[in-house]
């Protein structure tokens, strides 16, 4: 009997050996997994052709936060035909941008209420564009999830037209409030 509690004991001890080396092991997969994971998303992120940008500043003392895709030029007419006239355009590329406010803002005189909030824009080739806050601002798809009664503002504004070109797409944060800059548009958001 003895010899048998011996190798029952003996046994015990290989089995709990055996599970927490196989514990270990799983937590180091685990962590290796983790690493390759965030290896693939930084290089996805490099090789993203319109790289992810951010923005912040400040308005009357509210912070303004963007994110968005920035896109190039790379020789292709943009307004018109890649962005076409009276469709609405995710004012970027990939996911959709979007604008964070840390306060109540207005918009073109008209109020929006603090949070964050996903930026579409109409261009159109005569005239003011729309530019658009949409309450669904995690959009993975951009414009192809754009939902106008989701809408909580929409306001027009003046395109400007600039003799400088904007290789890649530029939204920031400075007088009057947004300004989103690509090829020869100068697009200015009055925020206060």
């Amino acid at each position: 009997m003895k010899k048998f509690d011996n190798l029952l004991f003996v046994g015990c001890v290989l089995m709990a050996s055996l599970l927490s080396s196989c514990g270990g092991s799983g937590d180091k997969e685990k962590e290796t997994a983790k690493e390759e994971e965030a290896q693939a998303m930084e290089m996805k992120e490099e090789e993203r052709a319109s790289p992810l940008q951010n923005t912040s500043g400040k308005i009357g003392g509210k912070t303004v936060s963007v994110q968005y895709g920035a896109p190039s030029v790379n020789g292709r007419q943009i307004w018109g035909n890649l962005e076409s006239y009276g469709e609405v355009w995710r004012t970027g590329a990939n996911e959709a941008t979007f604008v964070e406010f840390s306060g109540d803002v207005t918009v073109e005189g008209e109020p929006l209420p603090a949070g964050k909030y996903s930026l579409f824009t109409v261009p159109m080739e005569e005239g003011d564009w729309t530019v658009i806050f949409n309450s669904e601002w995690n959009l993975e798809h951009g414009h192809y999830q754009y939902k106008e009664e989701n809408d909580v503002l929409r306001v027009k504004v003046t395109p400007e037209w600039m003799e400088e070109n904007q290789e890649q797409l530029k939204i920031s944060v400075e007088d009057p409030g947004l300004v989103v800059r690509w090829e020869k548009l100068r697009l200015p958001i009055a925020i206060q």
